[in-house]
């Protein structure tokens, strides 16, 4: 489940007044220093192109050289060796503390520019100001640009070329496999340790995974809370669960779902409609935690919180084997130690 999906935070202004006025003069600007055949601008590399998960091929003259990518996909891209090239990043990226927020992964957020920290935050002057040669975001619904807002969508994608990547409906390892494909379409090295390591981790991990599973069939339920509503995750769309699932993890299918098929949303008087284990805890900074949901009874009743089996879920996964492969460990560590609660 992904509450940042469907449910929106406070929404804030994303132009000052008179924006648009600074967006046309930037707009014209990149138009002519892309033209200029620049090595900030694109000249290297020789044409590009990359056919996206909307089934559209993008094409350039050059390989892209400055790409804004939304915080996790930006993360992902570096575990593949595309680094410096990313200039911009919008999405979760710095907590209130400073520090990086988990879907940076291993960004240097010190190298990028943040034009927009959370949900429905694009500051479009910013972003045309990156003279960007691509755009790059996941897709949790078909030709939908996650985090880019509908209401400034018009005045972002004339700016640079857009890619898009699925990100639900299909299984993990599938959706890596494509991120890695964009990966080398923009010159990453597959084969360098970085990455090779990266995926023999994952690989054993998920042989743990598949193992524990075995082993101690426990039922787990992947969840996420918020102050109204506790939601019942759906292992048939969220693309880490299927995969979890393929391994053979006894994850909970909740039968009512809501529109879009993401999660049941149950009110907390009924969060013990389903008996599980184990809790796999949406660990968001935009959901509530364990310390959060303490003072609510329901919460402290359920079987799998009374025997302390709660285990973090990234329900934003980073699509690259470096970012998932911690995952599945952490996930194969709790169902080996689990105990029966129902």
């Amino acid at each position: 489940m992904s509450t940042s999906r469907s449910v929106t935070p406070s929404r804030r202004g994303i132009l000052a007044a008179g924006g648009a006025v600074g967006i046309g003069a930037l707009l014209a600007a990149c138009g002519k220093g892309k033209g200029s055949g620049s090595a900030n601008g694109g000249a290297q590399g020789g044409p590009w192109s990359f056919t996206d998960d909307r089934r559209k091929k993008v094409s350039l003259k050059n390989t892209p050289q400055r790409i804004v990518a939304f915080t996790g996909t930006a993360a992902a891209l570096h575990d593949f060796g595309i680094d410096d090239r990313i200039v911009g990043v919008f999405g979760p990226t710095r907590l209130q503390n400073g520090k990086p927020d988990p879907q940076a992964g291993d960004l240097d957020i010190r190298k990028v520019t943040i034009i927009g920290n959370a949900y429905n935050q694009f500051n479009v002057e910013k972003y045309a100001s990156l003279n960007p040669d691509l755009l790059v975001t996941n897709m949790y619904e078909p030709g939908a640009l996650w985090f880019v807002p509908d209401d400034s969508k018009g005045k972002i994608t004339p700016l640079a070329e857009s890619v898009a990547l699925t990100s639900a409906r299909v299984p993990l390892l599938k959706i890596i496999e494509r991120y890695a494909a964009l990966a080398k379409s923009l010159g990453a090295d597959l084969k360098a340790e970085k990455v090779t390591d990266a995926k023999a981790r994952f690989e054993k991990a998920s042989a743990a995974l598949r193992k524990a599973a075995r082993s101690n069939p426990v039922k787990v339920l992947a969840c996420s809370g918020s102050p109204g509503l506790f939601y019942a995750s759906n292992p048939g769309i969220n693309a880490d669960l299927m995969y979890y699932k393929s391994l053979g993890v006894d994850l909970i299918v909740p039968d009512h779902l809501d529109k879009g098929g993401y999660f049941e949303s149950l009110s907390w008087e009924n969060a013990d409609k389903y008996k599980a284990d184990v809790l796999l805890l949406d660990n968001r900074t935009a959901t509530l935690q364990p310390k959060d949901l303490a003072a609510k009874p329901s919460w402290a009743k359920l079987p799998a919180v009374k025997a302390g089996q709660i285990t973090p879920w990234s329900s934003e996964p980073r699509f690259s084997y470096a970012g998932a492969a911690p995952l599945i460990e952490s996930l194969a560590r709790a169902i080996e130690g689990a105990e029966k609660t129902t």
